[in-house]
């Protein structure tokens, strides 16, 4: 049972490390499948670049956006900024915003570079994108020394009805193989340099100690945990009063609820400060001095605007 315990542990602890190996096993199972089930490439000059370019690119474009789109933070940080523009730069703190955007577009990156790496190494999505390139410089990369027959059937390469030799033919698609996959190795490791020196600027640039980091880092999880478990929690306990009320035919006894306002500030994201020690937005408020303990009567949800809970 400790042992269970101690593995269990060692995972919530690397849930990042774990989640981008899962990540990295569903890219590598969704390329395999995309190649053998559905990429079939034309063979023509006219279409095999912008078809394998397609197969290449644009599952990268919508892992993208899921990224985008399933990102809580961008979501915290863009609601309802049309209306107030100031909620982008809380306090002024227009860079502490850019800072955070970089983060989400940096983490929403992850997927689609995965599925880059993983199709680049593969090779079969590039190499029907190659073939179709009418460009010289192209073309005479692959064909130098090579009779016109081979800029002739360059674009049938990738099937198996180039007229060329099979040697002729196999020594072309070995080519494009191996560009492909220096192509990916390339965008590796220029991710990895990236990545460290991302993160090694930052650490430099913390205003707090590694310790300090590692406990804020646990306070914003737990703090999290504990916040969906409560809204949970307490959202039962309205939605069962409103019942009774309605059913029972009777005023319903009254329930504190955070104010609109209230709301608003715990919204906010927050920046370390030496002069504040908080960790969370939602501290800051409950510590403040001057709170503002009126209870809203009611949830306050603009309807006349077009916003509707189903």
């Amino acid at each position: 049972m400790d042992n269970f315990q101690l593995v269990l542990r060692f995972f919530m602890n690397q849930k990042a490390m774990v989640g981008y190996s899962f990540m990295a096993i569903l890219t590598i199972g969704g390329e395999r499948v995309f190649s053998m089930v559905s990429f079939q490439c034309p063979c023509n000059h006219d279409q095999n670049f912008t078809y394998g370019l397609t197969f290449l690119l644009g599952p990268a474009a919508v892992l993208l956006v899921f990224g985008l789109f399933f990102s809580t933070r961008l979501w915290r940080l863009y609601t309802g900024c049309c209306l107030n523009p100031m909620k982008l730069c809380p306090r002024g703190n227009c860079f502490g915003c850019f800072r955070v955007l970089m983060s989400i577009f940096t983490s929403a990156c992850v997927a689609p570079i995965m599925w880059l790496c993983v199709a680049l190494l593969n090779g079969t999505f590039y190499e029907c994108a190659i073939s179709g390139l009418d460009e010289n410089l192209v073309v005479d990369l692959f064909c130098k020394n090579k009779t016109l027959k081979c800029r002739e059937e360059l674009a049938r390469v990738p099937c198996d009805r180039s007229k060329l030799s099979s040697d002729e033919r196999m020594e072309l698609l070995l080519m494009f193989r191996a560009q492909s996959q220096i192509l990916g190795w390339s965008i590796i490791i220029f991710a990895a340099i990236i990545g460290l020196l991302g993160t090694c600027c930052k650490n430099c640039r913390s205003r707090v100690s590694y310790l300090q980091l590692s406990f804020w880092k646990h306070y914003i999880e737990k703090e999290k945990e504990r916040f969906d478990a409560f809204t949970v929690d307490y959202a039962t306990k309205l939605a069962e009063r409103n019942l009774q009320s309605f059913f029972e035919n009777k005023i319903p006894n009254p329930m504190p609820f955070p104010n609109h306002k209230a709301w608003e500030e715990i919204s906010e994201y927050y920046t370390f400060s030496r002069t504040e020690q908080y960790y969370s937005t939602l501290q800051r408020y409950v510590e403040r001095t001057d709170r503002d303990f009126s209870p809203e009567k009611r949830p306050v949800l603009d309807i006349e605007h077009g916003i509707e809970m189903t």
